[in-house]
């Protein structure tokens, strides 16, 4: 994350979390942010009136950059390294079930993209997936090499327990546990040394019944969640609280979700996002798709204008039909609105 993403990104709980001693700098600017936590520090500074600048000489320009030098030089002196995350992830081709090479030479995909794979049952994605996840360097049945940030990946996405590269989110998700949606969430956020576990867990439930068709409380028991809650919560925890970069979806289009706000969260948590569907409108919302067949990627092609345009009536249809399955739930009688 670059100085220009630590001030426009990282709300100011988060800052505090990461450098804690920012603290100080607060104090020191005389800078009263307590009820500006989930504020960026660009937005904690334009909430300002132009009267307040006046009256406090407010140098917002001057702030900024000070909080930049001040969070680079009390790192360095700290020993405190930047990881850099995962902005790319590129797969190199290998070959197909038959041997024959694959329809591409390399694809690179970008933070924040979507890339929709399709093909029939059995083609091959859950082989993809596992190049993937393992990050593979020639040494699988389909010989493809992934690259992470343009480079052979470290060896913790290989072979650490502790850096998974990839979420799993599937069309079939039931919980066995006897805990509510709070007490999961409180476990999850504990393995990831949360410190506002609080604060995580009123964002996750938001974010969740924002896409599940019903809405739940964190007092609600797992094993009661129904299909399309059970997914609305898992999507909401993978982009909120999970570490992987990269989110692989299987089928959304049977969920029970709003699937267009699903992959938009995922979106701008800035992971990478891989969607295996059969359904036309999840397909060309992606930047690209992949063309799987024989166990190899035969093609791969990017949304053009032509699709874009169809993709406007798609979602109308698709918004028709949501209304409809809302109606249905309040009770209501269908009536023909086309």
């Amino acid at each position: 994350m670059n100085n220009k993403d630590i001030l426009n990104k990282l709300t100011i709980r988060e800052l505090e979390e990461k450098y804690p001693f920012v603290i100080n700098y607060f104090i020191e600017n005389k800078l009263d942010i307590d009820n500006f936590k989930e504020y960026t520090f660009t937005e904690y500074l334009n909430h300002f009136s132009e009267e307040d600048i006046e009256d406090w000489a407010i140098d917002k320009e001057k702030l900024m950059e000070g909080l930049i030098e001040y969070i680079t030089q009390m790192a360095a002196f700290l020993g405190i390294k930047e990881e850099s995350g995962i902005e790319s992830l590129t797969i190199i081709a290998g070959t197909d079930k038959s041997g024959n090479k694959e329809g591409f030479k390399e694809i690179t995909i970008n933070r924040s993209e979507i890339i929709s794979i399709v093909g029939p049952t059995g083609s091959g994605k859950s082989r993809l997936l596992a190049d993937i996840e393992w990050a593979a360097q020639g040494d699988t049945p389909t010989g493809r090499s992934i690259l992470i940030n343009g480079e052979v990946p470290d060896k913790k996405w290989r072979f650490s327990s502790n850096n998974k590269l990839v979420a799993q989110l599937s069309q079939n998700m039931n919980f066995v546990m006897d805990l509510t949606v709070r007490e999961f969430l409180e476990l999850h956020a504990a393995s990831r040394l949360v410190e506002d576990v609080e604060g995580v867990i009123e964002k996750i439930i938001e974010a969740s019944n924002n896409l599940a068709g019903e809405k739940f409380d964190l007092n609600t028991p797992i094993t009661s969640l129904s299909g399309g809650q059970s997914r609305a919560l898992m999507i909401a925890d993978t982009a909120i609280l999970s570490s992987s970069p990269i989110v692989l979806i299987d089928e959304i289009e049977n969920a029970g979700i709003d699937r267009k706000k699903a992959l938009e969260l995922l979106v701008s948590k800035e992971k990478i996002v891989l969607m295996a569907t059969h359904d036309p409108t999840l397909a060309l919302i992606a930047d690209k798709r992949m063309v799987i067949k024989n166990g190899g990627i035969s093609k791969v092609l990017e949304t053009n204008e032509e699709e874009k345009e169809l993709l406007i009536e798609l979602e109308k249809i698709d918004n028709l039909v949501q209304g409809m399955r809302n109606s249905l739930r309040a009770g209501e009688t269908l009536r023909k609105t086309f």
